[in-house]
């Protein structure tokens, strides 16, 4: 379960973001405020996992009172102002929603939120999985070994497996999604819809473009809050 609260100045939004947690079933609520000045208390006593907040409220707007916490939660904010949206991915938010917010756009926010608290647990500790696996090329099985893997690509049916150890990539028939899920455990990170990586192999963090050595691959901002996280965690 992700602890979570609502900040917001309107009591109208507060109810329906107070609703809508209500209706996901991996958010407890751990309360709600009227502005950030009450947040700031609340954090002081509950563990907080996640904040819906918004950016225009009397005295601390949002995206100050963000900046005053020396270790802020996810924070996904929840505004009528778009302009504001660049101030908010710079500080690294989940994700940026405009009033009013449909239930299917909120629940995409919770689901980013917690893929990015899922990265964010304690790994499953590296004796208990296995160093490699195997994938199909051409009727044969080939073996990859995980360390090796410096990045994947994918194209449609099919993925590029590029490792360290070779200068061609091994194309195996398998999806891009399924592969991740396979591989997530092993602190590689999918940074695009076509491309997952290996966070040990970074060598540069770029405003939309990750750096392994020579190779630039694109970010997109959908995946930025999970990799950024996952690299603090490489550190």
């Amino acid at each position: 379960m992700m602890r979570c609260i609502a900040v917001d100045d309107e009591k109208w939004v507060l109810d329906l973001l107070v609703d809508n947690i209500s209706r996901v079933p991996f958010l407890q609520l751990a309360g709600r405020c009227k502005n950030a000045l009450e947040a700031i208390e609340l954090l002081h006593r509950e563990e907080v996992d996640l904040i819906f907040l918004d950016i225009q409220m009397p005295g601390l707007n949002g995206i100050q009172f963000v900046q005053s916490l020396q270790h802020p939660p996810m924070i996904v904010f929840v505004t009528a102002y778009k302009e504001h949206a660049w101030e908010g991915f710079e500080l690294a938010a989940v994700d940026y929603l405009l009033k009013p917010v449909s239930f299917e756009r909120f629940l995409k926010a919770c689901n980013k939120a917690h893929e990015l608290f899922r990265l964010q647990q304690k790994p499953v500790a590296t004796k208990e999985l296995p160093a490699s696996f195997f994938v199909y090329v051409e009727y044969n099985q080939v073996k990859i070994t995980i360390a090796d893997i410096l990045y994947i690509e994918g194209m449609k049916d099919y993925v590029k497996i590029f490792l360290t150890t070779g200068t061609k990539p091994v194309i195996t028939k398998m999806s891009l999604k399924a592969l991740e899920d396979k591989l997530l455990p092993y602190r590689l990170v999918r940074i695009h819809k076509s491309y997952i990586i290996a966070a040990d192999k970074v060598t540069a963090l770029k405003r939309d473009i990750i750096c392994l050595g020579n190779i630039e691959l694109p970010l997109s901002d959908s995946y930025r809050p999970a990799v950024e996280a996952l690299l603090s965690l490489n550190k």
